[in-house]
């Protein structure tokens, strides 16, 4: 598993113009473009202008809504030229993934009003994967991305669908596209890129499994962390999150995020929750920093700002966290962020050497 880059953008556009180019004499506006109502001339287009879009929303820093411009062919370009503004469209993109600063984010409206490079690679991949299935379906001609490539985007854009026996057909599953052994049928869908929570000092930036799969593995998650790594705790909180991905049970919103600070762009610690909400509402947070951001006010400000994000939900009704019982600078974190001590979860005293706190809506 690994993280999306611009070289995978210039991959997957690479394979789907080699499959194309093999019907590139055949009129692709008289041909459905598989289950589409596009026909393939159209849906080629599309293609492009996606790829050009996304470059632009990224490298342009767009935040509020998409650049206001359309792709537009000159009249008369062959199918041959059409395939040459998608090559041309994929580069432009992956240049723009490949020199965008980190943390930078631009405007996409799903999920959360925004992607960062990471993200706008890995639906430009998926624009291309998915709809050069679709062309070569309506042409009959052979298709089928690396395996590799497909696992990757997974984990990047569908990390709330559990990986099958094999990543092509899950990816086809997942978008509508074809049957899967053992799940029922994909009638409607949607990517889901990560979710980032403005904290004053920095930022909460949600985990992806790929990362999460690093960090669990003794990497950085693609984080340049200070004092040279994250504390024992993100990394075991990144192993339930690869945990809950692998079981497909993993709910985004409601994983892991990792605090990176503006002044310097390293990251400083991990923030997240134990799991989904439960049927009353309630549900476990946990935090760590790493030794050199400690007394700095950084942890109280993370709980507040998850706290506040995740209170704000219709399906979240308390917070919940554990401490141990001699660690006051953790007991007094979690005071100071609003949460009270309540008893155990039997309703009595809190087990030796723990203590339980609550925060309610």
């Amino acid at each position: 598993m690994r993280p999306i880059n611009g070289d995978h953008v210039t991959e997957a556009v690479a394979g789907c113009t080699a499959a194309l180019r093999t019907a590139v004499d055949r009129d692709w506006r008289a041909v459905r473009a598989g289950r589409l109502e596009w026909d393939c001339h159209a849906t080629a287009v599309h293609v492009a202008d996606d790829l050009i879009a996304y470059a632009a929303n990224l490298a342009g820093r767009a935040q509020d809504a998409y650049l206001p411009f359309e792709l537009t062919l000159d009249e008369g370009t062959d199918n041959a030229g059409l395939l040459h503004v998608v090559e041309t469209t994929g580069a432009l993109l992956a240049a723009a993934v490949r020199t965008a600063p980190p943390g930078v984010r631009a405007f996409h409206p799903y999920p959360f009003r925004s992607a960062d490079a990471q993200g706008f690679a890995a639906m430009g991949i998926a624009e291309v994967l998915l709809h050069t299935h679709d062309m070569a379906e309506g042409l009959d001609i052979p298709y089928e991305p690396p395996a590799e490539l497909v696992e990757a985007l997974l984990a990047c854009l569908f990390p709330h669908v559990q990986p099958g026996p094999a990543p092509w057909p899950t990816l086809l599953w997942a978008t509508g596209r074809g049957e899967l052994p053992g799940r029922a049928p994909i009638t409607e869908w949607r990517w889901m890129n990560n979710l980032v929570i403005p904290a004053g000092r920095f930022t909460l930036t949600g985990l992806r499994p790929a990362a999460a799969h690093d960090l669990r593995l003794g990497g950085d998650g693609g984080f340049t962390w200070l004092d040279g790594g994250p504390y024992e705790g993100t990394r075991e909180a990144a192993s339930f999150l690869m945990k809950a991905y692998e079981g497909g049970v993993h709910r985004p919103e409601f994983g892991v995020f990792v605090l990176v600070r503006h002044e310097d762009g390293r990251a400083i610690g991990g923030l997240g929750f134990h799991g989904v909400p439960d049927e009353d509402g309630r549900v476990e947070i946990g935090y760590d920093l790493v030794e050199g951001a400690r007394g700095q006010g950084y942890a109280t400000e993370a709980l507040r700002a998850l706290a506040d994000w995740a209170l704000a939900r219709d399906d979240v009704g308390s917070l919940f966290a554990t401490v141990e019982r001699d660690n006051t600078p953790s007991q007094a974190v979690v005071t100071r962020a609003g949460f009270v001590p309540v008893s155990g979860e039997d309703g009595t005293e809190p087990a030796s050497g723990l203590l339980h706190y609550e925060l309610r809506g």
